[in-house]
């Protein structure tokens, strides 16, 4: 049995499943992190808290690399505490870009260092320069340094691991061949295609009624919120019988919130003017309500830049939904259009708005898309392909290909 640390400054983030499985095995498992989530309990392991410096970014090109400086001298002191008190790991695995894996190394320079590398920040990629916009000076030289830490775990990890061949694409090319690409995967067996009933408080829609589905971690341009709202304006002056439910919170995880204080969500509401009566926004909801909510989706719509891919487009495709997606680079790795989902231009309200009615309107001569959604997430994201493999990858019993 080995000693395993992983190290996020979120609990558990992608870590879940994989800790779960080695403390199941007898491992000795330590989750170094800097959020203290009493909802989350994974038996067998054990937590360590580090201080977080806060959600908020210093001002200055300088303000992100200050943030990660502050989670890796506090988790530099977590790891260090450790290995005082006798915990030593075999396997270090912990998520670069925040600050906390960058003196790894130092603190236990015998371990298999294993690094998650979610996202490389290109001041002259895809996402900088989406939509046509051009990135300030300094909006670039911030983007270069926010990579300061991923480039340091890239050249001293033992295993890197990034989730996408698209994610992998982003990085430099003399760096790009050190990626092996294994996504966290999907449980298949819980997001699957089910005839429960709709049971989300508050929520009280009658049967068949065709529901039109969002659900995002934020609010937010990043995922598409401003133009799925103007799309439903359109969709539901077309389709009278049409209700929308949106899952999620009202605030910004990815990008810069609004400078006039209001959030995304009350900007668009006071532009677009909806029938409230059938608009339900149902905030964050548990995973067996959210579950419920993409089983009873009559079209899921998920419209996100080019970054990284949301759990949620994969969940909701595990469950057979009718998925209605930006065409963007991320999204098109999984779906292809008119064959599992269908594809619209992000930026075009329009578009999608013409998208979501149509589908709307063919829900039996769109069934086989609903099918060859799940055969893909069954055949590519399956967890229990994807854990085995990781097991052996962070362990170094597998050759890494």
């Amino acid at each position: 049995m080995k000693n395993i640390l992983f190290i996020h400054p979120n609990f558990p983030a992608q870590f879940r499943h994989i800790a779960r499985v080695l403390a199941q095995k007898g491992h000795r498992v330590v989750f170094v992190t800097a959020n203290d989530r009493k909802d989350w309990q994974i038996p067998g392991v054990q937590r360590m808290l580090y201080k977080s410096p806060g959600e908020k970014e210093e001002p200055g090109i300088f303000g992100g690399l200050r943030r990660a400086e502050g989670h890796a001298e506090a988790a530099l002191r977590a790891c260090a505490e450790l290995r005082r008190r006798g915990f030593v790991p075999d396997v270090v695995y912990g998520a670069s870009g925040w600050g906390c894996t960058w003196f790894l190394r130092d603190v236990f320079p015998e371990a298999r260092l294993a690094g998650y590398f979610e996202w490389y920040y290109d001041p002259a990629g895809d996402n900088a320069r989406f939509g046509g916009h051009e990135p300030s000076l300094g909006s670039r030289a911030e983007l270069r340094l926010r990579n300061t830490v991923m480039v340091n775990d890239l050249l001293t990890c033992d295993l890197c691991i990034t989730p996408s061949q698209w994610q992998k694409r982003q990085f430099p090319e003399n760096l790009r061949e050190r990626l092996v690409v294994l996504h966290d995967g999907i449980e298949t067996g819980y997001f699957r295609p089910s005839d429960e009933p709709l049971d989300i408080p508050g929520l009280d829609l009658p049967s068949g009624t065709p529901i039109v589905t969002y659900a995002t971690r934020g609010m937010e341009p990043y995922r598409g919120f401003p133009q799925f709202i103007e799309a439903l304006g359109v969709i539901l002056e077309k389709n009278a019988e049409a209700h929308a439910v949106i899952a999620g919170t009202d605030r910004v995880c990815y990008g810069s919130p609004r400078g006039d204080g209001q959030t995304w969500k009350e900007y668009m509401l006071s532009r677009v003017a909806l029938p409230m009566n059938r608009v339900h926004f149902v905030g964050s909801l548990p995973y067996g309500q959210y579950r419920h909510l993409l089983c009873h989706s009559s079209v899921h719509v998920y419209l996100t830049r080019p970054f990284v891919l949301s759990w949620s487009m994969l969940e909701s495709m595990s469950c057979g939904c009718l998925v209605v997606a930006s065409d963007t680079g991320p999204v098109r790795e999984v779906i292809r259009d008119g064959e599992n989902g269908l594809l619209c231009d992000f930026f075009s309200p329009g578009a999608i708005a013409h998208t979501v009615l149509s589908a709307l309107e063919r829900q039996h001569e769109l069934r086989p898309l609903r099918e060859a959604a799940r055969k893909t997430i069954v055949e590519r994201y399956e967890l229990g392909d994807v854990l085995p493999r990781l097991e052996q990858l962070l362990l170094g019993e597998e050759k890494e290909r």
